[in-house]
């Protein structure tokens, strides 16, 4: 019998395996640079995660306190968290190909709404790409609506991207 894999905190020594999950996860959008995903993993450390084979990452999550009406940009170098957060910005959970099925992105979902648990924020937030809405509905996400603004910003994550919300509670 498996036991599921170990969830901890992301660290910077992370990010080649996260990198190397990014690559073999993504086909709807360009993959995020070294820069991008290093600067919100040093910039939320609390709210980011790796599931772990023994010592082996095999999925990551990377979440940030920002702004329910202004999601974080897709590929952005520089990341500043704002001063007032209003949601837990779920920005990436990725489990290797080969991991699927292992609970790796369940635990990781439960580290996520535990940091969440933690924070004094109304709601958390996140944009579905690849299909993957369905999956996140079944976690308590459900589809807001957008304005013309927010839906200019969705266009860079594809053409399924879903903005979607969880309230706290």
């Amino acid at each position: 019998m498996s036991t599921s894999p170990l969830i901890r905190s992301a660290r910077l020594a992370d990010l080649p395996a996260i990198l190397h999950i990014q690559a073999r996860c993504y086909s709807a959008i360009v993959p995020e640079s070294a820069a991008s995903m290093g600067a919100k993993l040093a910039a939320a450390p609390d709210t980011c995660f790796v599931a772990c084979r023994g010592e082996q990452i095999v999925a990551y999550l990377l979440a940030l306190p920002w702004r329910f009406d202004a999601p974080p940009c897709l590929d952005a170098t520089e990341c500043h968290l704002p001063g007032q957060p209003d949601t837990l910005y779920l920005h990436d959970l990725a489990v290797d190909p080969a991991a699927r099925g292992s609970g790796a992105a369940d635990s990781l979902v439960q580290a996520f709404l535990s940091a969440l648990a933690r924070l004094p924020l109304p709601r958390a937030s996140l944009i579905a790409i690849q299909g993957s809405a369905p999956w996140w509905a079944r976690h308590g996400f459900a589809r807001v609506p957008v304005d013309e603004a927010l839906a200019a910003r969705l266009a860079g994550y594809g053409e399924d991207a879903a903005y979607m919300a969880r309230l706290t509670g």
